[in-house]
């Protein structure tokens, strides 16, 4: 008993130091960062303020949360690292596997009328479109770039910049040919898929760390581009007027021929917001059947073989330029209808929807979801993009640490520590599904049944 009382007293000091050293760094650190802050008087002076009570707030959260990781978490991973490993999953875990994606499909498809009973049209147009087309919009490119990181193992740093041809390719179109948004869904689609291939090609000899600046640079000038060429892009003023998508040549107006006129229905732009919800919820699940499909034919096993060992993969006779090549080309394809679809929606475009930052939200949920994991990525956009619309609606924060105090700045910290806690609880993702997607079957011949019953 007294070895033991003295165990838990040594794990608690060590604990408190373990706190109070996180706290020390927390404080040298965000004391330039949040502790001042510069602010526009009434004279048009800058005046530098203080903000000790978030400081104090932020490095309370970093100590209290050192201190329960050392007093909780270690040993719970030292006793989990000498547990025996169990051959099988437990029951509940292989039933909510089962039944999670289901009804995860579900709840996506009822979600519009759920909202729109629960909260009428106004409240219905904020929770659909902030939270449901959103959140469906990252779930797509996280599906895109899942088939590039996850399936094929070569990080993409750059995937915005597919995104942002297909929505330049959309509004451009449209606005000059006066095409459909149905007509240009494939043509944004093809384009991406173009540009993929080009960037293929002068990185099919990188790997790693090399590949990932290579990509992170054709982001970067792809958004230069946009930036720079005024005549077509027209650079930071954007592109503003795209036409929208409409039902079936039906228009979502107040007019005479209108959606709501045509169908005896009082005029809503919550009529207009649901259609936008199914039609992404439409392009997320082609693009989900997709690379399920693509995952069991040839193509697929060789994504997942060059992910393993690209020596091993190309001593197999596997074309590993066509593998690569295939790969950016899927995933930039799909990031292209993603980029028309939120060119349509917006019906205005700029380049500064299109830096890194949107890149590295994506990587993030890749790599937070699973790489490889359908199921994962879509509960990582889920976390991530939902959790920020949650955050703006935080308004009580705003009662205890200032009015000019906005959550959604420290979403970087958040996700931070969302990828220093999955990198200790489950290193390969939520949702990890590294198995091969091939077996080899037992070959059932009658010699086999003579050899296994021990008559051979």
């Amino acid at each position: 008993m007294e070895a033991s009382h003295s165990t838990v007293r040594v794990d608690l000091g060590r604990a408190i130091r373990e706190a109070l050293f996180a706290g020390l760094i927390a404080f040298g650190i965000l004391l330039p960062l949040i502790g001042f802050n510069t602010v526009q008087n009434i004279h048009n002076e800058l005046v530098l303020e203080t903000r000790w009570a978030l400081l104090a707030a932020m490095v309370a959260i970093i100590a209290g949360g050192r201190f329960l990781y050392a007093l909780l978490v270690t040993p719970w991973l030292a006793r989990r690292a000498h547990a025996p490993r169990r051959a099988h999953a437990p029951a509940w875990r292989a039933a909510l596997g089962r039944w999670f994606a289901p009804f995860a499909i579900g709840f996506a498809i009822v979600y519009p009328p759920l909202a729109l009973a629960l909260s009428g049209p106004q409240g219905a147009a904020k929770w659909v479109d902030n939270f449901g087309v959103q959140i469906l919009i990252y779930v797509m490119l996280g599906w895109g770039l899942n088939i590039v990181v996850g399936l094929a193992g070569l990080l993409d740093l750059g995937y915005v910049a597919f995104y942002a041809v297909g929505a330049y390719s959309y509004a451009l179109f449209a606005k000059t040919f006066g095409l459909s948004f149905w007509l240009l869904l494939p043509i944004a689609g093809c384009l991406a898929a173009f540009w993929g291939i080009l960037l293929g090609f002068p990185v099919l000899r990188l790997r790693g760390d090399y590949l990932a600046i290579v990509t992170l640079a054709f982001g970067e000038i792809i958004r230069l581009i946009l930036i720079n060429w005024v005549p077509v892009t027209n650079g930071y003023a954007g592109i503003s007027g795209i036409p929208r998508p409409s039902f079936f040549g039906i228009p979502f107006n107040a007019d005479d021929n209108g959606f709501a006129a045509r169908f005896g229905l009082e005029f809503s732009p919550i009529y207009r917001t649901i259609f936008l919800y199914y039609l992404i919820l439409a392009l997320a699940f082609v693009t989900a059947a997709i690379t399920v499909r693509l995952r069991r034919l040839p193509i697929g096993r060789a994504w997942e073989a060059l992910r393993e060992d690209e020596i091993a993969c190309r001593s197999l006779g596997i074309n590993t330029t066509n593998t690569k090549l295939t790969a950016f080309a899927m995933g930039a394809t799909f990031a292209g209808f993603a980029g028309s679809f939120f060119a349509a929606r917006q019906g205005f475009i700029s380049p500064e929807s299109f830096t890194f930052m949107e890149s590295a939200v994506i990587v993030a949920i890749v790599v937070l979801g699973g790489m490889g994991s359908l199921v994962g990525v879509a509960a990582a956009a889920v976390i991530m993009i939902g959790g920020t619309e949650i955050m703006r609606e935080l308004d009580f924060l705003k009662a205890i640490f200032g009015s000019d105090f906005d959550p959604t700045q420290y979403r970087l910290l958040l996700f931070g520590f969302a990828m220093v806690l999955i990198m200790i609880w489950k290193p390969r993702g939520l949702i990890a599904t590294r198995e091969p997607s091939a077996f080899f079957k037992e070959s059932k011949t009658v010699a086999a049944e003579f050899v296994r019953e021990g008559r051979g």
